[in-house]
């Protein structure tokens, strides 16, 4: 039996209570995606009702006498040869004869991928898939249905802490190792399918649901970042004239708060928040989750890497990032655009994990789509575009009130870059899709010029912001369709692939 190499399951038992487990299966051999994934699906519904059902009974003045365990189901394969696939292919496929294997959770939320990721191993490699129930155990936090209320008296209830009666998270099977390329050459265990671990997806899982006061079960796979509320209103506004429009393709909006309007009712689900969420997210739902999710990650790189580490787990076919800049030439007027091709990472937060010497290179297919969305919105072509949009290097910084520091040294290095717009996020979210894998673009728009006297006075941002705003944004959601037509093959660019890498997208 082929399973992934975790930390010994009785670690942390204590060791006056008896051990159970449910009774699983043994594995089972599949050259079927969807029956494979309908057994994981299985095996994973059976591990958490066991957990839930022994927190259940503790709850209600059960036997203390036992450790409740119950493990993630994982998708394992071997292949002996090494012929090569379609050179083409940037996912699909393993690098050569081995073993590989991945635990799994939310079958249910991942069910279309997954079968995708399943089908593309049979057809590239001629070899069943394996399911089966790995060593990796299911902490009880994760194994709870989403919107479960936990009552914190549990612990008056109980004569001893609850993690002696159940598995706690594991940091240890929750990092970025596999997606920072830092596993351990030297492991003689089977090497991955996926480029995260079950565990670590559960943390995101739920980071997500706190983060923007939304399931994960609503996020779409086409995603834009920005870091002002206008154009979440803006979106909003959008989405309503989508769902008015018989023929637009998107079927209901989701707000924080799982608040939901459908199309062609005046009937709503759920409750709006009650206040706003850190980083709310809004969702306009298209079938097979081919719509956009738009989300006001707020300022700063610490915020943009926190929010797109989390979205990375449900492997988005493309995010962007639209927000402002500082334009840096003396060429450029308010309300241009900046079209990101390169990125100067001075944000500071991902320096341990992707080292700054690493380049960030712009991605041709995604670049084609915002060109030609501007293009498109603006009326502008050839020449004339040029006007109203740069393509350049954009600077991240994590000093938001740089210009108050000693001027020759950042002056001098954003010249140097040959940088011609400045901001705190895009580059952390580019850093962080190349880092992941998850196709990524920038389409700044030019909102003051702080190197030549040109500062924001309130009417003029009052003026600019109702002026511009609206245009970006449907430039941005022009682009996400126009990736949205393009097939997958093409979209997960092998520009984003290491030399060892895992078969899943």
């Amino acid at each position: 039996m082929t399973k992934q190499k975790h930390l010994n399951p009785s670690r942390g038992a204590a060791l006056d209570l008896q051990i159970i487990s449910p009774r699983y299966t043994g594995e089972i051999g599949f050259s079927d995606p969807k029956k494979a994934v309908k057994d994981l699906q299985k095996r994973y519904e059976l591990s958490t009702k066991f957990l839930r059902d022994g927190f259940d009974e503790l709850l209600n003045g059960g036997k203390a006498n036992k450790r409740y365990r119950a493990y993630y189901p994982q998708i394992s394969i071997s292949t002996t040869s090494y012929a090569k696939v379609d050179s083409r292919l940037a996912y699909g496929h393993v690098a050569g004869p081995d073993d590989y294997c991945s635990t799994i959770t939310r079958p249910d939320l991942f069910e279309n991928y997954l079968e995708k990721q399943i089908e593309l191993l049979i057809e590239n490699h001629g070899v069943e898939v394996t399911i089966g129930t790995s060593d990796q155990p299911i902490p009880l936090h994760f194994a709870f249905n989403e919107g479960q209320h936990v009552d914190g008296a549990i612990n008056n209830i109980l004569d001893r802490p609850l993690r002696d009666y159940f598995d706690a998270p594991d940091l240890s099977a929750t990092d970025d190792k596999i997606a920072n390329g830092d596993l351990d050459d030297s492991d003689d265990g089977p090497k991955p399918l996926a480029p995260f671990t079950a565990p670590r997806v559960d943390y995101s899982l739920q980071r997500l649901a706190h983060y923007t006061a939304t399931s994960p079960t609503h996020f779409q796979n086409f995603v834009l970042f920005t870091n002002y509320q206008f154009y979440i209103d803006g979106f909003v506004e959008y989405a309503r004239q989508q769902l008015a429009d018989p023929d637009s393709g998107y079927v209901a909006l989701v707000e924080p708060g799982n608040f939901i309007t459908k199309k062609g009712t005046d009937k709503t689900e759920g409750q709006r928040a009650a206040r706003n969420p850190q980083m709310p997210a809004y969702h306009l739902i298209r079938k097979n989750n081919t719509g956009i999710t738009m989300i006001n990650i707020g300022v700063g790189p610490s915020n943009a890497k926190t929010m797109s580490d989390h979205v990375a787990v449900l492997r988005p076919n493309a995010w962007l990032m639209l927000g402002h800049c500082a334009g840096l030439r003396n060429t450029q007027s308010l309300g241009d655009y900046v079209l990101a091709h390169a990125y100067v990472r001075e944000d500071n937060v991902l320096n341990e994990d992707l080292p700054t010497w690493i380049p960030i290179p712009a991605l041709a297919e995604v670049q084609i789509a915002l060109e030609e969305a501007v293009a498109e919105v603006t009326g502008l072509k050839g020449h004339e575009l040029k006007k109203i949009m740069r393509t350049g290097t954009v600077a991240t910084i994590d000093n938001r009130n740089w210009e108050l520091r000693d001027q020759s040294g950042p002056v001098h290095r954003l010249s140097q870059s040959r940088a011609i717009g400045l901001d705190m996020e895009s580059a952390t979210i580019a850093a962080n899709g190349y880092r992941f894998r998850v196709p990524y673009g920038t389409l700044l728009c030019v909102s003051d010029k702080p190197l030549h006297g040109e500062l924001k006075l309130p009417g003029m941002a009052t003026d600019f912001y109702n002026r511009q705003v609206g245009q970006h944004l449907i430039i941005g959601i022009r682009a996400m369709e126009k990736l949205r037509g393009m097939p997958n093959e093409r979209l997960h660019s092998r520009k984003l692939r290491s030399f060892d890498e895992t078969a899943f997208q």
